[in-house]
C-alpha cells in the first residue's frame, strides 16, 4: 500500500494507490518515489513482450496496427515508428486547456498500472513518467478528444507526446515551452517508444478516475459545509431542530442521513436562537422541506459519496490497458477500457451535487422573502425600497442552480461509435468528469451565498445569540456577514465562496466543537 509522508513523498508500487495519494500528488505537488519491485515486476512483463515480438505469427499491440487496423502486420523495422504513430495521430485534442491538477492525477494513474506490471512497458517509461511529475512538467492537454473509450486516449495521448519529447508543456513555473525544451531542462531523455509501449500510455481510464478522485476530495469538505450551513438557515429562520433527532433518524437507517442529522444538531446546540421560539406560544406545526429534509438530501448525497468512493478505490487497484500481460505470462484482449464504471458515478454525482444546491438556494430565497422568513427585512435590506439587499446573490445562486441542473443530465446514456464501428459503443465518461467539475465549483458558489445571507439574517437576530459553532462559521466573513447599506456585493460573494472552498468555514466550527462527520 502507498504511504503518504506529510504530503512530500508518495510511494507507488505495484499496489493500489490511495485517493490521498493522487490528490497529494495532482493538487500538492508531492514526490513520487517508486518501489523497486514494481520495476522488477515491468521488467518481467517486458520479457514477455519481447518474445512475441521475434514471433512472425501477429500479436496486438505488438506487432500489428491499431482499433479498425488490428489485422494489419506490421514489419519488425517499422514498429517504432507504429508507436510513434500511434502517441503523435492519438494527440489530436481541442479546445481549451485542461487544469493542470487534472494533467498530473491522469499522468499519475497511467504510471500507477504501468508499476503493476500488467502493460508490458520497460522500467525506463515509469521512471521517466515519475521524473518529468517530480519536474513539474505539465503537458497541455485539451478538453475534447475523450470518448472514455478505449479510455481517454487524446489526453492520454498529449501526455505520451510529451514524454518523447513532442508537442507543448508547461514547466514548474507555468511557462509554456516546446517539450524538448522543458525535458532538456530538468536533465530527463525523451523515451525511445518500443513495442506495445504507445498503446500502453495512452489506453486507461486515468483522465475520469483522476477527476473522480479530485472531486471527492472537493466534496468530502463541501457536503459537510453544506451541513453548517443548512443548520445556519434553520437558525436564522427560526426552524426547529427536532427533527434532527437521532431517533427519528434511526427509523429510517441510513448512515449518511444520521450523520447529517448528528452534524445539524451539533451545528445548532446551544442557540439561543432556537431555544427562543421553543415556547407554548409557537404555533408552526412544521418547517419547510429545504428545512426539515436538510439531512435527507445531504445524508443521500454523502452515501452517494460512499458509492462514488468504492468505484475508485476499485478502479486504483485496476490495470487498465488492451492487451494486458497476464499474471501467467499470457498477453490478451479485455475491455477493462472501457470507462462505464467511473462513468456512472461520475453521473451519479452531478445529480446528486446538483440536488443539494437545489436545497440551499431555496433556503437562501427564504430568507429573502418577508413571507416566509419570520421577521426578517425584505431580501435583508438597510433600508427598504432604497436597498435591494442580497436580492441578485439570489438570482446568481438560481443561475448556477439552473447550470448544474442542466450538468446533471447523464454524458453516459450517450455513445458516438468511432474507429469504423470497431469502438461502436464508448462511454463518455470524460464528458461526465468535465461537467462535474463544472457542478463541484457550482456548488461552492451556492453554499457561498448561503453561508453569506445566513450570517447577515442571524446578525439581523440580535440581541439574540446564534450558537457558538454558527457564530464561528458567521465570523470568517469580513464583510459579507455585516448588514448595512448596499454595497458593491461581488467581493462579499468571493470571500463566502472562497471561505467554503477551502474549508476555512468548516475548520472554524470544528475548532468550536470538534470534527464532525465528514462526508
Amino acid at each position: 500500500m502507498s504511504t503518504l509522508d506529510t504530503l512530500t513523498t508518495v510511494r507507488v508500487g505495484r499496489d493500489a494507490i490511495s485517493l490521498a495519494d493522487v490528490v497529494a500528488v495532482a493538487r500538492h505537488d508531492a514526490r513520487i518515489e517508486i518501489t523497486p519491485d514494481a520495476l522488477a515486476a515491468m521488467a518481467e512483463s517486458r520479457a514477455v513482450i519481447d518474445a512475441l515480438a521475434a514471433d512472425p505469427e501477429p500479436h496486438y499491440g505488438v506487432s500489428t496496427g491499431f482499433g479498425a487496423l488490428a489485422t494489419t502486420f506490421i514489419d519488425r523495422d517499422r514498429r517504432a515508428q507504429l508507436q510513434l504513430s500511434l502517441v503523435r495521430s492519438h494527440a489530436a485534442g481541442s479546445g481549451p486547456e485542461v487544469e493542470r491538477e487534472v494533467v498530473r492525477a491522469l499522468a499519475l494513474l497511467r504510471l500507477s498500472t504501468l508499476l503493476t506490471g500488467r502493460t508490458g512497458a520497460r522500467p525506463v517509461v515509469a521512471e521517466t513518467y515519475a521524473a518529468i511529475l517530480n519536474a513539474g512538467i505539465t503537458p497541455i492537454v485539451h478538453e475534447y478528444g475523450s470518448l472514455g473509450c478505449s479510455g481517454d486516449l487524446a489526453p492520454l495521448s498529449h501526455v505520451a507526446l510529451a514524454v518523447i519529447g513532442e508537442g507543448p508543456v508547461r514547466d514548474a513555473a507555468g511557462t509554456p515551452m516546446n517539450a524538448r525544451h522543458a525535458l532538456a531542462a530538468a536533465d530527463i531523455t525523451p523515451l525511445q517508444l518500443e513495442e506495445k509501449e504507445g498503446l500502453a500510455l495512452i489506453n486507461g481510464t486515468d483522465g475520469m478516475l483522476g477527476q473522480l478522485a479530485l472531486a471527492l476530495a472537493d466534496l468530502e469538505v463541501l457536503v459537510s459545509t453544506a451541513d453548517v450551513t443548512a443548520a445556519m438557515s434553520v437558525e436564522a429562520l427560526l426552524g426547529s431542530d427536532s427533527p434532527f433527532a437521532a431517533d427519528l433518524q434511526a427509523l429510517r437507517p441510513h448512515p449518511g442521513i444520521a450523520a447529517a442529522a448528528e452534524n445539524m444538531r451539533r451545528v445548532l446546540a446551544g442557540s439561543l436562537i432556537v431555544a427562543s421560539h421553543q415556547t407554548p406560544e409557537c404555533t408552526r406545526v412544521q418547517d419547510a422541506y429545504s428545512l426539515r429534509c436538510a439531512p435527507q438530501v445531504s445524508g443521500a448525497v454523502r452515501d452517494t459519496l460512499t458509492h462514488a468512493r468504492t468505484v475508485a478505490e476499485r478502479e486504483l487497484a485496476a490495470a487498465v490497458d488492451n492487451p494486458v500481460v497476464t499474471i501467467d505470462g499470457r498477453v490478451e484482449s479485455n475491455g477493462s477500457f472501457h470507462g462505464a464504471p467511473v462513468a456512472y458515478a461520475l453521473d451519479f454525482l452531478a445529480i446528486a451535487v446538483a440536488d443539494l444546491a437545489s436545497m440551499s438556494e431555496r433556503r437562501i430565497d427564504r430568507m429573502l422573502d418577508p413571507a416566509r422568513s419570520h421577521g426578517l427585512p425584505p431580501f435583508l435590506a438597510h433600508e427598504v425600497g432604497v436597498d435591494s439587499g442580497l436580492m441578485i446573490a439570489q438570482y446568481t445562486a438560481a443561475g448556477v442552480v439552473s447550470e448544474m441542473k442542466r450538468l446533471a443530465a447523464p454524458a453516459t446514456v450517450d455513445s458516438i461509435p468511432s474507429s469504423a464501428m470497431q469502438e461502436d459503443h464508448v462511454s463518455m465518461g470524460w464528458h461526465a468528469a468535465r461537467k462535474l467539475r463544472t457542478a463541484v465549483d457550482g456548488l461552492s458558489r451556492v453554499l457561498g451565498i448561503e453561508l453569506m445571507t445566513a450570517s447577515r439574517a442571524l446578525a439581523l437576530r440580535a440581541p439574540l445569540e446564534p450558537s457558538p459553532a454558527t457564530g464561528a462559521a458567521a465570523a470568517t466573513l469580513a464583510t459579507g456577514a455585516v448588514p448595512g447599506p448596499d454595497r458593491f456585493l461581488s467581493p462579499d460573494i468571493d470571500e463566502a465562496v472562497d471561505a467554503v472552498r477551502t474549508g476555512t468555514v468548516l475548520r472554524a466550527v470544528e475548532d468550536r466543537i470538534g470534527t464532525l462527520h465528514h462526508a
